[in-house]
C-alpha cells in the first residue's frame, strides 16, 4: 500500500513523485467529482456564493484598477441567462453554440452556458474565413455568436458572412454591442438584450448534461491546412479542472491571471474550470490578454493590486514580459507556469531572476484535454517538463512508417510520446453517415493517444520532451533536433527570439536555416551568428547554413512560434533568388497542401528557355510548384 499523499484538508497535493501512486490508491470514480461543468459551477457558486470569480479588466473603458467584478453568484446567473436564451433560440439537445469572441466576462457566461444546455464551439476569429466555416459546417453549429459591430466592426462583418454560408445557423448574435444597420441573410440578435431577459436563477430545462455528454469542441492549432476538432467531455472537462488542483495552484487565497484567448484548452481549464472548482479568483486581462500593450507594461503592478499569486503562458509571453518595476510588491506571486512550446533556458533564467520565483512547466495537448503533466513544487528535475498528473499514463514508444506504435520505449529512451487516462479524447471529429462523430483512427492505439511530440519517461514518471516529430530536421538522413540549434543562438546576448526550420534543399532533403530579433539597435550581423552557432551547435550539421534576421516572429493566437509560415518564407525566398537574375519581375506566392510547400509562380515573361531553365532547378527541390505567365492586372 502506499504512503498517504500530501494533502490540505481532503484535497490531495502532488508534491513529490510518491504522492501520484498514492492518489491513484483511491479510486477515480470514488473522488466525488462533480457530473459536468455546470455542476462544478453550481457546487462553487452555493458554496461561495459572494466570493470574487472574476476581475474584468480591459473592458468597459474603466481603469484596471477599478474594472469590473463578478462574483460567482454572478457568474451562475449569467450563465444561466445565456444557457436560456440558447433554449429560446430553439437549440436543439446536444446542439452546438459557435463563439467567435475575444475574452470578455460575456465570453465566460455564453461558454459555460452552452455547456449547460449544449456544446460550446470557441474558434479563433482570426482564422481564415473558408478555414472557420469547415469548422463550424463539421460541428454543426446551430448559433453563432461574435463581437458586435460596435466592439469590433471587421470581426462581426466577417461573422455575417461567414454566417451566411452555414445553412443550419439558426441565428447571428451579437456580444457588446447591438447588431446594426446593415443586417446579413441570418437572423441577427442582440445577445445582450436577449439574455437579460431570461431567468436567472434557474435552467430552463430539466435535462441536466452528465459526465459522458459532449461539452466543447475545440480546434487545434491548425499547422497543416484546415485545424482538426477535439470533442471533449464533460468528465474530461471535470477531470481536468480536478488534476490541476494537484499541483497546489488553487489553495488557499489563490489568484490566477488569466491573457491566452478562451478558444485555447490552457485559458479555459488553468484559468477557468480549474480556479472555479476551487472557489477560486481569475483576473482576466481582457480582449487582447497578453497582446494588449498597454496592461501588459503594467503587469507587475497589476500582479501586485490583484494580489496574483500564479499565472500561466507561452515562452514568446514570458520574453516579452517588461522589468520589474523598482518598489513592486509582487511577493504574492509563487510561480509562473509554462507549457506548450519548448522553453529557452535563457527565457526561464530572465524571468526567475526578476520575479524572484521559479518557472514550472508542464505539459499537454488539445487531444488530451490540456495537461499530462505538470512540475511538483516542491519536487522539480532539470531538462523535465513535469510530471504525470495523478490517473494518467505517459510512454514513448517507437513507431513505424505509418506512425503506428510498435515497441515501448525504456524509461530514459527517446520516441513518440503517448498518453492514455481519462483526459483522452475520443478522436478527431469526423463527418459520418448520420453527422459529425469522434474517430479514434490513427490517432489512438489501445487507448493511447499518439502525441507527435519527441521525449522520453523517466522510471518516477517525469516527462521530457524533445520536440515535434514533424519539427525534426532530416538532413541527408540524420535528424536534427532544431531545439538545440535555437538554444545556441538564444545564448548571444543580442538574440531575443531565434527559431529554426528544416529549409528545403536538393541535396540534403533539409537543411537548418535560422530566423532571429536582434535587440533594437544592435550591431550584430548575420554572418556574425552564422560564425556564433557554427561554434556552439551540438554538431556540425546542425550548425544553420542561413541566419534571417527578421523584425518578428510570427506566433499563433496564443503565441506559439508559427514555424510553418517560417518554411513558407524559406521556399519564397529561395524561388525569389532564382527569378532575380532572369524574370525579377515575377511574382511568387507560397501556401502550404497537406503540410507541405506549394509554389505558385507567375512570370512576367512568354520565354519558353527561361521556364524550362527554372523548371530544371527547382525539379531538384522537396517541393511542389506551378508556372504559369502573370495576367495583365497582375
Amino acid at each position: 500500500m502506499p504512503p498517504a499523499p500530501h494533502t490540505q484538508g481532503d484535497r490531495p497535493l502532488v508534491l513529490l513523485p510518491e504522492d501520484v501512486p498514492a492518489i491513484e490508491a483511491v479510486p477515480l470514480a470514488e473522488r466525488d467529482l462533480p457530473a459536468s461543468t455546470y455542476d462544478l459551477l453550481s457546487r462553487s457558486a452555493a458554496a461561495h456564493p459572494d466570493r470574487p470569480a472574476l476581475h474584468l479588466l480591459g473592458e468597459g473603458g474603466a481603469p484596471w484598477r477599478k474594472a469590473s467584478c463578478w462574483t460567482y453568484g454572478d457568474l451562475l446567473k449569467r450563465v444561466h441567462r445565456a444557457a436560456n436564451a440558447y433554449l429560446a433560440l430553439g437549440l436543439p439537445e446536444g446542439g452546438v453554440v459557435a463563439l467567435m469572441l475575444p475574452n470578455l466576462g460575456a465570453t465566460y457566461a455564453a461558454l459555460l452556458g452552452a455547456q449547460a444546455v449544449g456544446v460550446a464551439g470557441p474558434v479563433n476569429p482570426m482564422l481564415a474565413e473558408d478555414h472557420l466555416v469547415e469548422i463550424l459546417t463539421l460541428t454543426g453549429a446551430r448559433l453563432l455568436l461574435a463581437p458586435g459591430p460596435g466592439l469590433a466592426p471587421d470581426l462581426w462583418a466577417k461573422a455575417q458572412r461567414i454566417a451566411a454560408r452555414l445553412p443550419a445557423l439558426r441565428a447571428l448574435l451579437s456580444v457588446g454591442s447591438p447588431p446594426g444597420p446593415r443586417p446579413g441573410t441570418t437572423e441577427e440578435i442582440d445577445f445582450d438584450a436577449f439574455t437579460r431577459d431570461r431567468a436567472a436563477d434557474r435552467l430552463d430545462t430539466a435535462r441536466r448534461p452528465g459526465p459522458d455528454d459532449m461539452a466543447a469542441y475545440f480546434h487545434t492549432g491548425g499547422t497543416t491546412g484546415v485545424p482538426k476538432v477535439a470533442p471533449h467531455t464533460h468528465a474530461m472537462e471535470v477531470y481536468m479542472a480536478w488534476a490541476l488542483g494537484c499541483s497546489g495552484a488553487y489553495l488557499d487565497d489563490a489568484v490566477s491571471l488569466s491573457g491566452l484567448p478562451l478558444f485555447h484548452v490552457n485559458a479555459l481549464h488553468v484559468t477557468g474550470l480549474g480556479p472555479f472548482l476551487h472557489g477560486r479568483t481569475v483576473v482576466s486581462l481582457g480582449p487582447l490578454g497578453y497582446r494588449d500593450k498597454t496592461l501588459v507594461a503594467d503587469f507587475w503592478h497589476i500582479i501586485e493590486h490583484y494580489r496574483v499569486t500564479s499565472f500561466s503562458g507561452v515562452p514568446t509571453v514570458y520574453a516579452s514580459l517588461p522589468p520589474v518595476p523598482e518598489g513592486a510588491d509582487i511577493s504574492s506571486l509563487r510561480a509562473g507556469a509554462v507549457g506548450a512550446a519548448p522553453l529557452p533556458g535563457k527565457v526561464r533564467s530572465a524571468f526567475e531572476a526578476a520575479a524572484k520565483v521559479p518557472m514550472l512547466e508542464g505539459y499537454g495537448l488539445t487531444e488530451a484535454t490540456c495537461a499530462t503533466a505538470a512540475t511538483p513544487a516542491f519536487a522539480p528535475r532539470d531538462g523535465s517538463v513535469g510530471l504525470r498528473l495523478p490517473y494518467q499514463n505517459i510512454k514513448a514508444v517507437t513507431v513505424d512508417d505509418h506512425e503506428r506504435p510498435t515497441a515501448d520505449c525504456p524509461p530514459g529512451r527517446t520516441g513518440v510520446l503517448a498518453v492514455k487516462g481519462p483526459s483522452v479524447f475520443p478522436g478527431y471529429l469526423r463527418q459520418g453517415p448520420h453527422g459529425a462523430v469522434p474517430d479514434p483512427e490513427g490517432k489512438i492505439f489501445d487507448g493511447w493517444l499518439l502525441t507527435g511530440d519527441l521525449g522520453h519517461v523517466d522510471a518516477d514518471g517525469y516527462v521530457y520532451l524533445t520536440g515535434r516529430a514533424k519539427d525534426v530536421i532530416i538532413r541527408g538522413g540524420h535528424n536534427i533536433d532544431p531545439g538545440l540549434v535555437e538554444e545556441s543562438l538564444l545564448a548571444h546576448p543580442d538574440v531575443r527570439a531565434a527559431a529554426v526550420i528544416g529549409a528545403p534543399d536538393p541535396r540534403a532533403g533539409e537543411v537548418p536555416v535560422a530566423y532571429v530579433v536582434l535587440a533594437a539597435g544592435s550591431p550584430t550581423s548575420a554572418d556574425d551568428l552564422r560564425a556564433w552557432a557554427h561554434a556552439r551547435a551540438p554538431e556540425p550539421a546542425a550548425a544553420p547554413r542561413t541566419v534571417h534576421l527578421v523584425e518578428n516572429l510570427p506566433t499563433t493566437a496564443i503565441g506559439k512560434i508559427y514555424k510553418p509560415a517560417l518554411l513558407q518564407d524559406s521556399v519564397h525566398r529561395l524561388i525569389t533568388d532564382a527569378l532575380s537574375g532572369t524574370d525579377p519581375a515575377g511574382r511568387v506566392h507560397v501556401e502550404l497542401r497537406d503540410g507541405r510547400p506549394h509554389a505558385i509562380i507567375r512570370l512576367s515573361g512568354h520565354d519558353a528557355t527561361a521556364r524550362t531553365a527554372l523548371a530544371a532547378d527547382l525539379d531538384r527541390y522537396p517541393f511542389t510548384y506551378e508556372i504559369a505567365a502573370r495576367t495583365t492586372d497582375e
